[in-house]
């Protein structure tokens, strides 16, 4: 059933016509999140408002952080779903959404899935990074940097891309890395964690006993 429904959504955001094409994303996406994600961004690159559908969702996305009462509303399962598509529609059109983010929302809100808002924002944010030829590459440490630091960090990303590309840099901090750092570059990948380290030198104390 939902995966006729993301089917459907995406007909519906692209065009009238149950026939159309759609406008293949620059990048690949993946799951639930993803197809919403690639639906919106199809609808949006034929109806020219990738930048407003992009700042749409960010919005929305951070007045679920900022306003409890109205995440609270969403996930409240007592309260009616016709409620919570009628009070969603009414935040749409007080935030001034452009129609095809107030229309994602609502198909959201009708397979349930209040909870996606945040990642398929997060994937349409990644989308639109490649959309603009920016390289997508996250950075894990331990502890967070300093900007010092996320200059310096900077400064090496650049080294491995390719003429005209901008990196768009995400950090994130995680604790059971130890420390050193995770890098993923697009689609290459390096751990230079110290728990990774820590795990090889332990395979290798085990192997010789």
């Amino acid at each position: 059933m939902a995966s006729r429904n993301l089917a459907v959504l995406a007909r519906q955001f692209s065009t009238s016509s149950p026939n159309a094409v759609l406008v293949r994303t620059p990048v690949a996406v993946h799951g639930i999140d993803g197809r919403y994600a690639s639906a919106l961004y199809s609808a949006a690159s034929k109806q020219k408002s990738l930048e407003a559908v992009e700042k749409d969702l960010v919005n929305f996305a951070a007045t679920l952080k900022t306003d409890p009462r109205l995440a609270d509303f969403l996930k409240d399962p007592s309260i009616k779903k016709s409620l919570k598509l009628d009070g969603l529609a009414g935040v749409a059109d007080k935030m001034k959404l452009n129609p095809l983010s107030k229309n994602l929302l609502l198909s959201m809100a009708e397979n349930n899935r209040f909870t996606f808002i945040p990642a398929v924002t997060s994937v349409f944010s990644t989308i639109m990074s490649a959309h603009r030829g920016e390289v997508v590459c996250t950075v894990t440490t331990a502890k967070a940097l300093d900007a010092a630091m996320q200059k310096e960090v900077e400064g090496a990303m650049a080294g491995f891309l390719k003429k005209g590309e901008k990196a768009h840099i995400t950090y994130k901090v995680d604790a059971s890395i130890i420390g050193g750092m995770v890098v993923s570059i697009a689609d290459k990948f390096c751990d230079m964690s110290m728990a990774t380290k820590l795990n090889k030198y332990s395979d290798l104390l085990k192997a010789a006993a």
